[in-house]
Parts: structure tokens; sequence; C-alpha cells
């Protein structure tokens, strides 16, 4: 069933009544007692010792022509079973309206450069690309934090006046994830409703390599996001080995990442919590949210197609038993 499953998902198929493919366990089932038999057939004619009265009995042997139509049936038989299953195609489809607030960690521990050029370099290369992947129509906030938290920008369709945010972006001392929680939850009270004046959906995506050190705690901004029913994805991004070398310090101070504290704020605001490591797993990360926010899933049943092998499978099979033996199967 994995297999089969791993095949249509290239095609974007999903089975919207999958626990019904266990039935092709049994076409397996069928497989392997034509086998069987064919090598019980075998065995019968090695018995038949008469060789010459064989040959004149049946000279003409039909050899992997004989196998093709049962080969058909079994394969006709999956494809109906597959039917059975509710195949549907996906398709991504923009969302008509939702806000999406980028929260970016500013603090002085994103200078380290565990993640090359700069855990920073690389955050604000994330974001613009991140911003390249959500529908225009979407609206996106920009947030930054390190002791405060500052809305950048408001909530806006408009791409390049957040590109050129996300590129002023400079760094600050400490780190107050709980306020930036609680701007970003100002922005999106900010954000523009919906065409009949209807509240519309919001996340807060942040991205932080470390802890609180000042402001409000995690907890009490998480249970305000929670409160007004916004999650907050959260991304954990650098390594335990990054290091930043502090004024007047003559050994490197490290800057380890809690990923911990991010995956409780996740949780606790029904989110989803994020580890990245390198850029490019930064970037792969930002793609999922954003196909998770941005886009909504609409289903196409594709039944007919699999109806419609099935149908060409069992014609097929049958034509070549009436060609080759002249019978049905």
């Amino acid at each position: 069933m994995n297999a089969v499953l791993g095949f249509v998902s290239t095609f974007a198929i999903e089975f919207r009544a999958p626990a019904r493919l266990w039935l092709l366990l049994g076409v397996v089932a069928l497989a392997v007692v034509y086998l069987v038999q064919q090598r019980r057939r075998k065995t019968y004619a090695v018995r038949f010792t008469n060789l010459e009265l064989l040959d004149k009995v049946a000279p003409k042997r039909p050899a992997w022509r004989r196998h093709v139509p049962a080969l058909l049936a079994l394969l006709c038989l999956g494809a109906s079973i597959a039917a059975f299953a509710k195949p549907a195609r996906t398709h991504k489809v923009p969302r008509e309206r939702a806000t999406i607030i980028m929260a970016i960690d500013t603090s002085l521990s994103m200078e380290a450069d565990d993640v090359a050029p700069t855990r920073f370099a690389a955050a604000k290369q994330a974001a613009l690309d991140f911003l390249d992947l959500l529908p225009g129509r979407l609206n996106v906030g920009l947030v930054s934090f390190n002791g405060t938290a500052s809305v950048r920008v408001s909530p806006t369709t408009d791409r390049n006046e957040l590109k050129a945010a996300v590129r002023r972006l400079q760094l600050g001392e400490r780190t107050a994830i709980g306020e930036a929680i609680y701007a970003s939850l100002d922005a999106v009270k900010a954000a523009p409703p919906g065409p009949r004046g209807e509240k519309v959906p919001a996340r807060i995506v942040l991205m932080s390599d470390g802890e609180t050190t000042v402001g409000r705690p995690d907890s009490e901004a998480s249970a305000a996001a929670a409160e007004q029913k916004v999650p907050v994805s959260t991304i954990a991004f650098g390594t335990d080995e990054g290091t930043i070398q502090l004024p007047g310090e003559d050994i490197p101070t490290p800057v380890r990442v809690n990923a911990e504290a991010l995956r409780d704020i996740a949780e606790a605001t029904d989110g989803t919590a994020f580890t990245a490591t390198t850029g490019d797993q930064l970037k792969k990360v930002y793609q999922d949210i954003g196909s998770s926010v941005g886009y909504v899933r609409t289903f196409q049943d594709v039944t007919s197609w699999f109806i419609g092998t099935a149908v060409v499978l069992l014609f097929a099979g049958m034509a070549c038993s009436l060609v080759w033996f002249n019978r049905l199967p």
C-alpha cells in the first residue's frame, strides 16, 4: 500500500478512503496463488515421461503469452480497488484573505557565524524568499525584537515595503520573545478586515535563536495569543556551537538555541514548532509554512481515471485471451 501511495503522490493524488487500499493484499495473494499453480503445472509436465507423445499432443506451447491475460486481470482488479479508495487530485489554491506576521529576532546572538555567513544574514535572506512564496493577496506584517519589540511594517500587501524593512533590520542587545508576541498581536488587530468586515485568519511566524531575557514572560504572551486564537509557529534557528565576541571580552560567548522554549510557545498556541540549523533548512521551513498558511487544498475526484484504466485492462486481457487461445479467460 505504501508503494501505491508513494507512486500516486508524484501526481498529487490522495485517497480519501486509504484504508480500502489494504484490499490490494488480496491481489498480491492471488498473484502468489497463480505463481504456485504455475510451478505445480511445470512439475506435472516434467513427470510426463513420454516427451515424444507430449510433443505431438501439444507441439506449440504459448510460453509467456499464457501469463498476459492473468497479469492484466490482476492489474484490472488493482485499479478497481484504487477507484474504491476514492482517489482525488489535490490542487493548491491561494487564500483570498489572511494575515501573517513575521517576527524576527534581532538580538546580538544572531551575529554568530555557525550558520554561513551569519545567522542574521541567513535569516534576512530566508525572510525575503518567504515573502515571494506567499500569495499576493495575503496581508503580511513585520515585527523585529531584541530588548524591545517593534512593529516595523503593519499588515500590508506591499511586498516591496516589507522587503525594504527586512533589509534595514539592525541588531540590538537582549531578547524579548514575549514582547514580540504581544507586538505581533497588536499588528494583527491593525490588519484590514474581510470584504464584509469579518475577522480574517491570522498567524504569527516567530523566528529566534535564543530565549527571553527581558520583558513579559513567554507563557503570558502565549496565553494571550491562544485567547485571541492566533497560532504562533516558531522556528528555532542556529546550532549549539554558535558563539559571539562581546566587546571587552577575550573569550567568545556561547549563544545556544533554546528550542524547547520555542516549542512550548507553539504548543500553547496551537502552532507548529520547527528547527533549522542551516540557511537552506530555514528556507525549507519557510516554504512549508508558506504552503500551510498561504494556500488551501482542494480535491478533484479522479475515480473515473482508475475505473477507465480498469476497463481498458479488462478488455485488453479478454482480447489477448481470444486472439491467442480462442476463449475468454
